[in-house]
C-alpha cells in the first residue's frame, strides 16, 4: 500500500466484505490474529437491528423514519448505510451483510448479537414512546440456533418489568451469554434497590451484565444521562454481579456521588477508573473497549487504556457494530496525529474499512499503540469473560 491516505469518506461504500487478495495479503492484515486463540475470539458488542419487515418482531420508533424528526431520521440513514441494509428489506439485508462480514474472521470465532428491550417507567409500564428500537430476545436466540457457527447472543431484560426474573430465566435457557442494559436510553437506575432481585437472579444464573456507562449519544430514549453514572454500578458489584462496562464509560461527565448528591461533575472515565482501582471489584468489574477509538473520545482515555497494563486482563473487545461502519465516527487521521497509529497502518486500515467495518475495528485496536504499549492479546479473547 503506497501513496497518501485517502481523504475522509462520509458514507460506507458497502464494497464486498471479502478483502481483495492484494489487501488481504498485506502483513498488517495477515498478522491480525497472530498469537490469539481463535476459539476465544468474540466480538462482544454487535447490535442486531431491524424494522420487523420480515415478521422478526424487531421494531424501530417511527420518529426515526420521519423527516419531521431530522436528527433521528439522519441517524437512521447512517445506521442503514453503516450496515449496508435496505430500508424496504431491513431485516434480511442487515443479517445478510452481517454474515458476510464473518468472512474475515477465524471460523472458530463468534459475533455476539445484542437483543434490546423496550424502555419502562417507574411503574413498570412499557414506554414505546421512550424507546428508540426493540430487538426481541427470541430473535437473537433464533439466529444463533440457525447460525451456530457464527453467532452467540446477549439478552436484554429491563429490570422494572413485572416478569423480569422470569424473562431472564427464559433467556438463560435459550442460551444467552449475558444481559445488556443501556440505562440512559432504557430508563433503568442501576443503583436502585428495586434492581436487587434482578441482580440476585443474574448471580444464580451465572450471567454477566454488559451495561453502558457514560453519556449516550447514539440511541434516543428516556434521556436519563444521569443513569449512565459509573458509580451507580457499585450496587450490582457489591451484590457479586460480574459487570462489563460498555465503552469503559469513556464519554461525558457524571456527578461524583461519593461527595454527595451535590458533588462536582467529573469525567465518567475517571469514575470508571475509580471502580477499576477498587480491589473489592477485581474479578467482577471489566471494561468493554468498543467505541473508545471514536473521534469524540479524549486522547487521554485511549492512552490510559493502552498504558495501564494492570487493567488489560479485565478489558474485552467489542465493535459496537454497526457504528464502525459510520465512517465519520472514527478518524484515522486524528489517531495517527496523536501517535496511536502509524501512517502505513492508517493506509491499510482505510482500505479495510471500505470492505469490512468489523474487521477494520478489530485490526485497528490490535495496531493501536501508546509509545511501546499495546493492548495485550487477552483483550481480544473475550470468551474468557463471557464464557
Amino acid at each position: 500500500m503506497s501513496g497518501c491516505l485517502r481523504g475522509p469518506m462520509l458514507f460506507n461504500p458497502c464494497l464486498p466484505a471479502r478483502l481483495p487478495e492484494s489487501l488481504a495479503n498485506t502483513e498488517l492484515v495477515r498478522q491480525a490474529f497472530d498469537g490469539l486463540r481463535p476459539d476465544y475470539i468474540r466480538d462482544g458488542h454487535v447490535h442486531l437491528l431491524g424494522t420487523g419487515d420480515s415478521g422478526s418482531g424487531a421494531w424501530i420508533n417511527p420518529q426515526l423514519q420521519s423527516i419531521r424528526h431530522p436528527l433521528q431520521y439522519t441517524q437512521l440513514r447512517f445506521y442503514l448505510n453503516a450496515s449496508c441494509a435496505a430500508e424496504d428489506n431491513a431485516d434480511e439485508s442487515f443479517l445478510a451483510r452481517l454474515l458476510s462480514l464473518r468472512q474475515g474472521f477465524p471460523p472458530e470465532s463468534r459475533f455476539m448479537l445484542l437483543a434490546f428491550d423496550y424502555s419502562y417507567d417507574e411503574t413498570g409500564r412499557r414506554r414505546s414512546d421512550l424507546s428508540a428500537f426493540h430487538t426481541p430476545n427470541e430473535l437473537a436466540a433464533r439466529l444463533c440456533r440457525e447460525y451456530p457457527g457464527d453467532f452467540e447472543w446477549i439478552a436484554s431484560v429491563h429490570p422494572y418489568r413485572g416478569d423480569a426474573v422470569e424473562a431472564l430465566e427464559q433467556a438463560r435457557k435459550a442460551g444467552a451469554r449475558a444481559v445488556k442494559w443501556l440505562p440512559p436510553a432504557m430508563g433503568m437506575d442501576p443503583g436502585a434497590a428495586r434492581c436487587d432481585a434482578f441482580y440476585t437472579a443474574l448471580i444464580r444464573l451465572g450471567l454477566p451484565l454488559l451495561v453502558h456507562a457514560g453519556d449516550e449519544k447514539a440511541v434516543h430514549g428516556s434521556g436519563r444521562q444521569d443513569y449512565g453514572n459509573p458509580l451507580l454500578l457499585r450496587r450490582p458489584l457489591e451484590h457479586g454481579v460480574k459487570v462489563i462496562v460498555a465503552h469503559c464509560a469513556s464519554l461525558g461527565q457524571g456527578r461524583d456521588l461519593d461527595k454527595g448528591a451535590g458533588g462536582p461533575e467529573v469525567s465518567n472515565f475517571n469514575l470508571f477508573a475509580r471502580l477499576m482501582n477498587d480491589q473489592r471489584f477485581e474479578g467482577l468489574l471489566f471494561g468493554d473497549i468498543s467505541a473508545v477509538t471514536q473521534r469524540n473520545r479524549r486522547a487521554a482515555v485511549l492512552k490510559t487504556l493502552l498504558e495501564t497494563d494492570a487493567w488489560h486482563g479485565r478489558l474485552v473487545n467489542g465493535s459496537d457494530y454497526p457504528l464502525p461502519g459510520v465512517v465519520p465516527l472514527i478518524s484515522l487521521r486524528k489517531l495517527r496525529s496523536r501517535g496511536f497509529l502509524s501512517e502505513a497502518a492508517a493506509q491499510v486500515l482505510n482500505e479495510v474499512r471500505r470492505h469490512n467495518p468489523i474487521l477494520f475495528d478489530f485490526i485497528l485496536k490490535r495496531l493501536l499503540r501508546s509509545g511501546e504499549k499495546r493492548f495485550s492479546p487477552g483483550v481480544f479473547e473475550s470468551r474468557r469473560v463471557y464464557g
